[in-house]
This record gives C-alpha cells, structure tokens and sequence, in this order.
C-alpha cells in the first residue's frame, strides 16, 4: 500500500508540504530503487535463516516505515525535514515490500503439491497488487495529507504481527522440487551467462532465451503499471478521487481474475502456460497503447474500461510468469528475484522518464503527460510482441509428475499381499 499511495494525491502532497511534484514521484521512486539490493539478497536470507525469519524482517521493516513516515507529518518541521523523514519511511516500506514478493513461488513450492502450487503463487501475487488498489482508494478519502499517512501507520502496524504465523516449512515436502536443495542466484547467473555449473542448474540456450524473454516482458508491463500508479493523477489530469478509482480499477479488475483463472492454470491448462501468456499478453500491450489516445478530459467511461483490460490480462500472467520461470530455471528463488529486480529497476527509469517528459506550465493543458504515454505505449508494445517466441517447456513439473508416478508404482508394489502357507 505505501508504494503508490501518494500518486492520486500527489498534487495535494505537493502543495502541504511545499516540495515539488519530483520529490513527491520520489516517494515512489525509492521503493523501487531499494527493491533493486533487496531483492538479490532475499534468496541468501531464505537459504540461511528459512521463509518465516524473512518474513519476521519484513515485519520489522513494515512498523519502522509506517511511525518514521508519520513522524515527517509534524507541523513543526520544515519543508526538507518532513521530506527526509518521509523518505526514510519510504525506506524501509521498500525492505518490506520485495520480501513477499520474491519468496512467493518458493513458498509454493515449498508447501503445495502440483494441484495447488500455482493457485498459491497466484494468490500472493495478487496481493500486492490488492494493497496497491486499496492505497489508492483509501489515500484520498482519509482527510488531508497528515490523516492520510496516520491510516496507512495504523493499518500496517495492525498487520505487521501476523508474520510470526509463518512457519519453516512442512514436515515431508509436497513434491519431488520441494525436496531438493536450492539453487543458489549465483548459479543461475553464471548458467544464463553460459558458463560452468552443477548438471542442476544447468539450462538449454532454449530455456536461458525462455527466461530472458520472460524477464523482459514481466519486467516492463510490471514498470508500465507500478509507473502508473505512481503517476497516476498527473498522466490523468483528473481528480485525485477519479485518478483513485481508475487505478484500482486496475488492479481489482485484475485481482478478480486472477481469482478465476488460478484454479484453471493448476487444473486444466496446468501444461500451457506459455501459451495462454500468448493470449493475455498481447491483449495488455494493446491496453496501454490505446492509453495514448485515450487520456483525453471527459472520456472516464473509455478510461476505466481500458484500466478493467490491462488488470484482467496483467495480473493472472504476474503468477504466470513466476511459475514459468521457476520451470525453466528450476530456482524459484533466484528466478523471482531476477524478475522483481527488472521489474523495479525499469520502474525507476519509468518515472524518471515520466518526469523528463511532463509538458511545460504553458502547454495545453499544463503539465499534461501525452508524450510520456506514446513512449510508454510504443516501448511496451514492441517488447510485448517477443511473447510469440517463447516455448516455455515445463521441465520442473514434469520432473515431479515423473517423480510422483514412480512413487505411486513403488507404493502399489509394496501393498501387493503375499499368499499366506
């Protein structure tokens, strides 16, 4: 919720804190810069110390965030120390943030069999989204600025002790991938870079190309949306109510989906995920383009119909792309956190752009962002067209379908009963 909860009011945030709309994308900006380090040292943290003592951290990180930001809320501060104060809120928010993201298909993997394991990774990855909806929604109807950022200090100091129900892992693990020793992020660098690894970690040129497609396309629609969220009422132009909605648009029209199709990928298109990414895909690339024209005063109908678009192709295919890399690269860790770490590190480029190329005060209308758009719509149309050359085979799954039947066939022969003398 902290990252894209200053983009519907940011014109507001701007104006009580007497810093410029720059420094208030900023506030967004920094969550994915930190995210960068963060999430390279998540898969180390999960090796050494386990899932729950990761989560415990990012527990920690969560309260500090919420109480030092409300801290820079003080009246008695100037302009630059209430900035300062936020940042460092912002700070830890973005210590928080990628440690549920990146450990959520090793958690998967960890706890569910092969008739769950992508519902589980779909469900956490559509929770961030939902706390990015619910930000959005709840930041500009919670009173002024200061009222604002108290909210989001209760709610997650409310939340923040629900980590210490995370436990280890399970006493006998759900699936053949589950059982092995992890791969390290290391080793599947140094396979990407085609150089000399363990016969576990080794990949085809086939798979290496798969996971740098897939890195690339999860990458930039991740940016494209994070982007928006965080720029949303000034690409807009609307209200910081409107601006709101169309973003949790969204994302809830996303998260509803997601809800959907989960069960459909753990059951009946369990063995194509590549190519079901071929028919969401291209329907999200289109969404954004369309965004060029569309961002127009008095159109909120065409708005919010093309946002409903975006959310239902984009956030299914979030826990679609995780599952195909862990597939390809059989490292859930170390794949999530190469494709969180894309994500966030063109999000930061993003929202630079993004400021680079606000119009001017005297263009019509001021400040409008219309050539940001036709460089985000273009840019994520031409790299969304190189879903077509993905393959995707699921290699993981079918080392533990394989691994499965020969346990069945091992149990059938030991329950077979001899014939009593």
């Amino acid at each position: 919720m902290a990252w894209p909860w200053f983009g519907p009011i940011s014109n507001n945030v701007a104006a009580e804190f007497g810093i410029t709309l720059d420094q208030v994308n900023w506030l967004g900006n920094i969550v994915a810069l930190i995210y960068l380090p963060t999430a390279l040292l998540i898969p180390i943290i999960i090796s050494r110390y386990g899932i729950h003592r990761c989560c415990q951290i990012g527990g920690v990180a969560l309260i500090l965030s919420a109480w030092i930001r409300y801290a820079g809320t003080a009246k008695s501060l100037s302009p630059n120390g209430a900035y300062a104060l936020l940042m460092v809120g912002q700070f830890f928010a973005s210590i928080a943030q990628p440690i549920y993201q990146v450990l959520s298909p090793k958690y998967s993997e960890t706890w569910f069999n092969l008739n769950g394991r992508t519902t589980a990774t779909m469900v956490m990855a559509i929770s961030n989204p939902v706390g990015g909806a619910l930000g959005q929604l709840i930041s500009p109807l919670t009173g002024n600025t200061r009222q604002s950022i108290l909210i989001l200090g209760i709610m997650s100091t409310v939340v923040a002790p629900l980590v210490f129900l995370v436990q280890r892992g399970p006493p006998t693990p759900p699936t053949y991938a589950a059982s092995q020793k992890p791969l390290s992020l290391i080793s599947l660098c140094r396979t990407m870079l085609g150089m000399k690894v363990e016969p576990a970690a080794y990949m085809t040129v086939r798979e290496r190309l798969d996971f740098a497609i897939i890195v690339l396309i999860f990458g930039f629609l991740v940016a494209a949306s994070n982007s928006f969220a965080i720029l949303s009422a000034q690409i807009l132009g609307y209200s910081a109510d409107e601006a709101g909605f169309m973003g949790a648009c969204l994302l809830l029209s996303g998260m509803v989906a997601a809800i959907v199709t989960a069960p459909l990928f753990d059951r009946v298109f369990t063995h194509h995920l590549a190519a079901t990414s071929k028919v969401f895909v291209p329907f999200v690339a289109v969404g954004w383009f369309t965004l060029i024209w569309a961002v127009r005063p008095n159109n909120t109908a065409a708005l919010f119909t093309i946002m409903a678009v975006i959310g239902v192709g984009s956030l299914p295919m979030l826990a679609v792309g995780m599952e195909l890399c862990c597939e390809v690269t059989r490292n859930a860790d170390g794949s999530s956190a190469i494709v969180w770490f894309a994500g966030n590190l063109f999000t930061v480029a993003f929202v630079l752009i993004g400021g680079a190329l606000r119009a001017g005060p005297d263009a019509s209308p001021p400040l409008n962002m219309k050539t940001y758009l036709i460089f985000q719509g273009v840019i994520v149309l031409v790299i969304c067209t190189t879903i077509f050359l993905l393959h995707g085979v699921q290699r993981r799954k079918a080392a533990d379908e394989e691994k499965m039947r020969e346990a069945l066939s091992n149990q059938g022969e030991m329950n077979v009963v001899l014939p009593t003398s």
